[in-house]
Formats: structure tokens, sequence, C-alpha cells
């Protein structure tokens, strides 16, 4: 019966898990230790930082050039936004003034302010009829003889 009890107590064993395993600390000293320079392996690492910095750098570059291109493409069509925006102010403008010089409107103006028509001898041309003077050429100030004479007339 012997044999038998000890195969029974083995498969209870297993059948119950795996034993605990038991770490002990064991406390390493190296403060006495030195550590020797490697010359080849600090040159190494010297050249794996510069590489990797100058990658850093063609990355950083691109990026900036990248996005400096973007940022001018945005302005442009800022620029271009603004430029439309005045010129159809600008046809306004022009559409305006000519609608403020229309003859028959300053007629009418000037009949309801109670103005007539001038008298012959009333108007004086002091640009020679307009045809010899270049409206942004600047004039020498000069007084002549019908200057001299000319008279206010008042609306009476």
């Amino acid at each position: 019966m012997g044999t038998l009890a000890a195969p029974t107590a083995a498969v209870r064993r297993q059948s119950r898990g795996v034993t605990p395993e038991i770490y002990f600390a064991k406390r390493i000293d190296n403060s006495r230790l030195v550590k020797v320079s490697d010359p080849r392996h600090n040159r190494e690492m010297a050249m794996f930082f510069g590489a990797t910095l100058l990658l850093f750098l063609l990355v950083m570059v691109y990026a900036w050039q990248h996005f400096r291109a973007i940022d001018c493409g945005y302005r442009v069509e800022q620029l271009r936004a603004q430029r439309d925006g005045l010129v159809e102010m600008n046809r306004a403008l022009r559409l305006e003034e000519a609608s403020l010089r229309d003859p028959q409107r300053i007629d009418l103006l000037a009949r309801q302010m109670g103005l007539a028509a001038p008298q012959a001898g009333q108007v004086v041309r002091l640009d020679n009829g307009g045809d010899s003077i270049d409206p942004g050429a600047s004039v020498m100030a000069r007084v002549s003889d019908t200057v001299r004479n000319l008279a206010v007339v008042s609306p009476q």
C-alpha cells in the first residue's frame, strides 16, 4: 500500500498549484568602481547627436518654408479680396460723382437756391479756355488787367 500512497500525494501537490518562490535582496556596493571613459563611444555619441541635430534643423527649415508659403498664399488672397473691394468702391464713387456732376441736377439746385444764369461779360476765364494749361502742372501766379478790374457781382 505504501507504493500507491506516494503517487497520490504527488498528484495532490500538482493540483494545488505552483510552489512560491522566495527572493532575497542582496545589496551591491559599486561606489568604489571607477568608470573608464571610452573615447570611441564618446565620438559615436557626438556623431549621433550631431546627425540628429542636423536632421532636426533640416526638418525645421523645411517646415518653416512650408508654413511661410501657406501664410503668403493666405496674404495674397486677402490682398486680392481687398483690391476687389476697393475696385468696387472706386466704381461706386465714380458713378456717384457722375450723378453729382449732372448739369441738369446742378441747374435744378441752382434755381432752387435762387441763382440765375450769368449775364454777358460777368464770366471771366482765367485759364485761357483751359486748353493751354495742364491741370496737373504748376502755374505761376500773375495779375492781369482783367482781374484787377474785376468786380464782385452779388445776386439781387
